[in-house]
């Protein structure tokens, strides 16, 4: 570990580095949260997936994206150290979102539907709210209309129903061009072996900076977290921006919000390329490794892009298992993706366990394992708060009234800004109120803090289910009960997120904190998928990307959403009742 740096060299009571790591990581957020900002949305209306097929890729790439950090630590730890790891994955990321950028400079998917068995060709009138869609059956021009029943009427221009299709009789499709889905995947790939190497190496040098016993490291990482959201703040407002406009702007198209997010993270990678020498003596290469094996870590990374596009490509063919399969029946119907995230998890955790036993003291192997439960419960906490990139997303799209005090709308995209915003304005707070509650002793152990996360998590959804007994006439909610949950949401973040990192730097045996790290980030990846699933369970009926019926819609999200708070809850009341026992393991850890 480095030395602690010489007094004076501070920012902020902080080791100066401490700035240098803040900016870098604020400008690869900016390019990722800008990204994902608009890729559920993209999937949906550009590409026209169904809402299966878009939260299950969208959660297969957010698992992945937290998934191969394991494997990026272990790489640093071993053989490349955590600086030249972070370099290489900021090139491979910023890569991945100018492809992106290209998947996006084709034209739209076209919409169909097929009705028992015969295709139809699907137009579109309208945007927005006034958006509609027809089919043409023998010259007349048909609306589409969902029904609270789950059938399909279609509408003559006078009103009056043509047709009603039974429940499931009605299956919308797009056609896609196979280029531009390759592209997609291309891109989506890049970015994920990217993150791998950059994501839990910078988190790791961060952790370099404060020696053991360092009281401020949890107020240093902290500010490391609040960098993150000071990053994804701007770029969940700029990239929908261009992406999609807002009001009367219609925007530059998709290809320009990918194209800024592939700006930020060329400059994140600068920052730390160019450091004028600030980081010298840290993120080094190990003492003992060999460089001479460099080349093969950097080829086997490329080969590395083909094999997530294959995960990929097997999550969109994906087909979920008919109802009574059962448990064991839908684990063996999972697909690869499900699989390698259960799989590996399940092995890790106890596998870095029975390590720890034999390579370890007592004392070690106390405060691993009780890292190991911290993590454990760590998904529980993040397969909830990711709805925000997925099924929260797409309720914002169809049932939120997106008007700002009838000034202006803004885009579904970017009401995944208020996460950001509140954490920034909240960051600062959080840990002067850490501070100085441990000044007087009385600060929460971290297990108490993770669980308050997921009781808070688990509360802000039931504000937003509460939020929907007040829905208007066009079964939308106004724009500020979403924004209460994003509120509940950031302070239950900021009780588990910069805390979790630091507890892991702080927990982990020396030798092994790279893998450790990439544990957390394994963690995170397993909830990623997880909630692709939950997503999955609040899907409904779309052509050509628009709800055929906002009420069941309404209540559809409503009943998972309500179902998910009530079990956060829970376990966060058992997490309280086991944090006693949690902190002897600890032994004085705080």
């Amino acid at each position: 570990m480095s030395a602690t740096p010489a007094p004076g060299a501070e920012w902020f009571g902080h080791p100066r580095q401490l700035a240098r790591l803040f900016t870098t990581e604020a400008m690869e957020r900016f390019g990722y949260y800008g990204m994902r900002a608009l890729l559920t949305l993209y999937l949906a209306q550009h590409f026209l997936f169904s809402d299966t097929t878009t939260t299950g890729v969208y959660g297969g790439f957010t698992a992945l994206v937290y998934l191969t950090p394991l494997i990026g630590g272990l790489m640093a730890d071993r053989f490349l150290g955590a600086k030249r790891s972070v370099k290489f994955g900021a090139i491979l990321m910023s890569m991945g979102y100018a492809v992106l950028c290209f998947s996006a400079t084709g034209g739209a998917a076209h919409p169909f539907a097929t009705i028992d068995g015969q295709r139809y060709e699907v137009s579109i009138e309208g945007s927005g709210d006034a958006k509609k869609q027809f089919i043409s059956d023998k010259g007349e021009q048909l609306r589409i209309k969902g029904n609270e029943d789950k059938t399909v009427s279609l509408l003559r221009a006078d009103g009056s129903e043509a047709r009603r299709i039974a429940a499931g009789g009605f299956v919308p499709g797009g056609d896609r061009s196979p280029l531009y889905v390759f592209l997609l995947l291309t891109g989506l790939s890049l970015v994920t072996v990217g993150n791998g190497f950059f994501k839990p190496n910078i988190s790791t040098i961060v952790g370099e900076l404060y020696a053991q016993g360092d009281r401020r490291r949890d107020a240093g990482f902290t500010i490391f977290y609040m960098g993150i959201n000071l990053g994804s703040l701007f770029s969940q407002i700029l990239c929908p921006l261009l992406a999609v406009g807002m009001g009367s702007w219609g925007g530059l198209g998709w290809w320009a919000g990918f194209a800024l997010a592939a700006a930020g993270m060329a400059v994140s990678w600068a920052l730390f390329q160019f450091d004028g020498g600030k980081l010298d003596g840290y993120g080094d290469r190990p003492a003992d490794a060999d460089s001479g094996k460099d080349m093969l870590i950097y080829i086997g990374s490329m080969l590395a892009i083909p094999l997530a596009y294959l995960l990929f490509s097997n999550l969109m063919s994906y087909v979920k298992p008919a109802a009574g399969a059962g448990l064991i029946g839908y684990l063996m119907t999972l697909p690869i993706m499900g699989k390698i995230m259960f799989g590996t998890f399940l092995a890790a955790v106890p596998g870095i366990l029975i390590w720890s036993y034999f390579n370890g003291d007592r004392r070690e192997f106390q405060m691993m394992a009780a890292a190991l439960v911290l993590i454990t419960f760590n998904t529980v906490f993040w397969t909830l708060f990711e709805q925000a990139g997925s099924s929260l997303t797409l309720f914002a799209d169809r049932n939120t009234d997106m008007s700002v005090f009838g000034l202006f709308s803004i885009t579904a995209g970017q009401t995944q800004f208020f996460n950001a915003f509140f954490i920034v304005a909240l960051a600062p707070l959080f840990s002067m109120m850490w501070n100085r509650l441990a000044q007087r002793g009385i600060e929460p152990s971290i297990p108490v803090k993770f669980a308050v996360a997921l009781m808070g998590v688990g509360a802000g959804f039931l504000f937003l289910v509460w939020g929907s007994h007040f829905a208007n006439a066009e079964f939308k909610v106004t724009l500020w009960w979403l924004a209460g949950l994003y509120l509940i949401h950031s302070m239950a973040e900021l009780c588990i997120s910069p805390v979790g990192l630091s507890m892991v730097t702080k927990l982990s045996i020396a030798r092994i904190v790279g893998l450790m790290m990439g544990t957390w980030f394994l963690s995170i990846a397993t909830a990623q998928y997880v909630a692709g699933v939950v997503a999955q369970f609040a899907s409904v009926e779309t052509v050509g990307g628009e709800v055929t019926n906002l009420k069941v819609s309404l209540e559809t999200y409503v009943g998972v959403f309500q179902t998910i708070g009530v079990v956060a809850m829970v376990i966060g009341g058992v997490l309280l009742l086991l944090s006693p026992v949690l902190r002897k393991l600890m032994h004085g850890v705080n």
